[in-house]
C-alpha cells in the first residue's frame, strides 16, 4: 500500500508556531492533503505530551488514530473528496542540540521517534534530567547530538533518530555556521547508527548524492511545518505494511519499500544560495568566493547557503547522477499554485483560500492533484488554468527566484 509519510513537523507548543497546530487540525489537514502517517511533534513537552495520550489511541503496531469523539468534530469540515485518505500519527519530536566539540560551539537539530508512549515517557525523564522540556516545543538542550543518539538507543531498539535538515547553515549536521564536515566526527563511534539523514527543503536528492560518505543512507524528506496549512510540503512515499515497525524499517534499511520522496524544487528553500538577507543581497557560491564570502553591501559575512556547502564537501561533480535511485518528485504546494494562477502575492489571501478549497473539495487531496489525477480530469472539473499550470509543473517547467539567508523564494513562473 503507498503511504505518504510527513515525520517531521510541530505542535503549538514551539515557538513561532500557529495555534492550529493540534492534534485535531493535524488530522483534519492530513486528509485534505492526502497525507497517511503524520509525526506528532513535540514529544518531549509535558502539556502536549498530555493532550497526545488524551486524544489519541493504539491503531495499528506502533501507530495512533485520533480518537472518534475528536475525528466526528473534524470530518464535519472535511469534503467528501478527501474523507477516504488514511491518517495515523507516529511519535515524534525535534530536539535543538547546542554544545561544544572540538573547539566549536555546535548547533544540531536532530529528530527521535519513538514507538509507543513508554517509550516516549522513557526519553523524556533522562531529557528532563539535562534541561527544561517546558520552555519549548523543540526543547534545547546543552546536549551532544551523540549523547542524544545514545539515549534514543538505551530507551528501546525500537526508537529511531535522524539528523534534521542537515544543511541548514544555522541548526544542523552540515550547516556551515555550526556544523560538521562528516557523520564520523558529529558521531564519532555511533555513527553507524545513522541509516537516514533529512535533506530539507533547501536541498534534494541529487545534490545530497554528490556525497559518497552518504552512499547507503535514506534520504528522507518531512515538511518541518509550524502551520497546519503547510503539512507535507515535503514527504516520502513508501509501500509498505501499515505498521510503525514496517514504516521505520523501510526508511532504515531503504530498500524497496521506500519508494522515493517528494520534493520542493530546492531553489524554494529559504537557504538555497548565499547572502544576507538584512542587505536584500544574495549570490551564487562562485561570485561569494570572489567576494571572499563578504556582504559587499554592509562588510560583514554572508551567510553560505545549501548550494555552496554541498560544493564544499562533494566529492562527486555537479553532473553526477547514479544509476540507479529512488523516485523524486517534485511538488509546488497547491495553494502556491493557485495564488500564481490568480496574480495574488500571498496563498493566504481570501482570494486563493477559497479558490483553494473548491479544488480540494472538487477534484480531491492535495497530492492526488498534485501527483495522481489525469490532466484531463482537471480540464473537465472546470479548472483549465490550473491543468496547464500542474502540466508544467510535473514537466518541472518552473522558474524559482532561489531563497537565501532565511527569505523564501520569490517570483515563481509555471
Amino acid at each position: 500500500m503507498e503511504l505518504i509519510v510527513d515525520l517531521h513537523l510541530h505542535s503549538h507548543y514551539s515557538r513561532a508556531t500557529s495555534k492550529d497546530m493540534n492534534i485535531s487540525s493535524m488530522y483534519k489537514w492530513g486528509k485534505i492533503k492526502g497525507i497517511n502517517i503524520i509525526g506528532t511533534g513535540d514529544f518531549t513537552h509535558p502539556e502536549w505530551f498530555a493532550e497526545l495520550q488524551k486524544k489519541l489511541e493504539p491503531a495499528e503496531p506502533g501507530l495512533f488514530k485520533l480518537k472518534e469523539k475528536y475525528a466526528k468534530e473534524e470530518n464535519k469540515q472535511i469534503p467528501a473528496s478527501c474523507k477516504d485518505n488514511l491518517i495515523r500519527f507516529i511519535l515524534t519530536v525535534e530536539i535543538s542540540c547546542i554544545y561544544s566539540k572540538n573547539e566549536k560551539v555546535r548547533k544540531v537539530h536532530n529528530v527521535v521517534i519513538a514507538p509507543s508512549f513508554e517509550v516516549a515517557s522513557e526519553i523524556n525523564s533522562r531529557l528532563a534530567e539535562i534541561g527544561n522540556l517546558k520552555a519549548d516545543g523543540r526543547p534545547i538542550l546543552g546536549l551532544d547530538s551523540k549523547k542524544l543518539l545514545q539515549i534514543t538507543l538505551d530507551s528501546s531498539p525500537d526508537a529511531y533518530f535522524i539528523p534534521a535538515h542537515i544543511w541548514t547553515p544555522w541548526f544542523s549536521m552540515f550547516g556551515s555556521k555550526s556544523g560538521f564536515n562528516t557523520i564520523e566526527e558529529a558521531f564519532e563511534e555511533l555513527a553507524s547508527h545513522i541509516t537516514a539523514v533529512e535533506t530539507g527543503l533547501s536541498s534534494d536528492p541529487f545534490m545530497n548524492w554528490r556525497l559518497s560518505q552518504l552512499d547507503g543512507l535514506t534520504l528522507v524528506s518531512h515538511s518541518d511545518a509550524h502551520s497546519a496549512a503547510k503539512l507535507g510540503r515535503e514527504a516520502n512515499i513508501l509501500n509498505c505494511e501499515i505498521s510503525y515497525f514496517e514504516i521505520i524499517n523501510a526508511i532504515k534499511s531503504g530498500d524497496k519499500r521506500f519508494v522515493g520522496t517528494i520534493e520542493f524544487f530546492p531553489e524554494e528553500g529559504k537557504f538555497h544560495l548565499d547572502g544576507h538577507r538584512k542587505c536584500n543581497f544574495r549570490c551564487k557560491p562562485s561570485e561569494s568566493k570572489k567576494l571572499n564570502n563578504i556582504c559587499p553591501r554592509c562588510g560583514k559575512p554572508l551567510v553560505i547557503g545549501v548550494q555552496n556547502r554541498i560544493n564544499e564537501l562533494a566529492d562527486r561533480p555537479e553532473s553526477y547522477k547514479p544509476k540507479k535511485h529512488k523516485k523524486v518528485e517534485y511538488i509546488i504546494p497547491l495553494p502556491e499554485i493557485l495564488a500564481e494562477i490568480k496574480g495574488m502575492k500571498s496563498s493566504k489571501s481570501k482570494t486563493v483560500q477559497t479558490e483553494y478549497m473548491k479544488t480540494y473539495s472538487a477534484l480531491g487531496s492535495d497530492f492526488d492533484i498534485l501527483r495522481k489525477i489525469e490532466i484531463s480530469e482537471i480540464v473537465s472539473g472546470g479548472f483549465n488554468a490550473l491543468a496547464t499550470a500542474i502540466e508544467k509543473m510535473r514537466k518541472g517547467d518552473v522558474y524559482v527566484n532561489p531563497g537565501y539567508d532565511g527569505v523564501f523564494w520569490r517570483n515563481k513562473s509555471i
